[in-house]
């Protein structure tokens, strides 16, 4: 089984949104707010400096999760979402490492990220790489009820 993690290429535009829907209406609902990401993804995040990976297995899209500049010194991690079929293979600490090499790579200081407390795999992997509660900044998103950080 071949697994690599590869940066955004518009062929995987449509998995990107699959994988997110598909989590998002399992747990939630989607919101205005992930539409309009959908919509301009191109524009509002790889343009701004940002990067979507996508995480492959056998050249199946499996993954994927986006890091959206803030500024030069602070990224937000978000639209973390794996295949069903491909959970418990611990895809997503090969895109939380991506994440963070990515972020270290255009010297930024700080990485956050919005979350609920229902997605306890979700948080279990963030407590892993020493993501750390924070206070809630106002967020686009109602189900979000923690924010999380890592420094850098």
């Amino acid at each position: 089984m071949e697994v690599k993690i590869v940066p955004y290429q518009s062929q995987y535009k449509d998995d990107f949104i699959r994988l997110n829907k598909a989590w998002l209406e399992e747990y939630f609902y989607i919101e205005p707010h992930d539409m309009e990401t959908f919509n301009t993804i191109e524009e509002d995040i790889i343009a701004n400096d940002g990067e979507i990976f996508f995480c492959l297995v056998n050249d199946e899209v499996a993954g994927t999760v986006a890091m959206i500049k803030t500024n030069d010194a602070l990224y937000e991690l978000a639209k973390m979402a794996v295949d069903k079929k491909f959970q418990g293979m611990k895809l997503s600490n090969l895109l939380m490492e991506a994440c963070i090499d990515f972020a270290k790579n255009k010297k930024a200081k700080k990485i956050f990220l919005v979350s609920n407390r229902i997605l306890k795999p979700a948080l279990n992997l963030y407590t892993k790489y020493n993501f750390i509660e924070t206070p809630m900044d106002e967020t686009d998103y109602a189900r979000a009820d923690i924010q999380m950080e890592l420094n850098l």
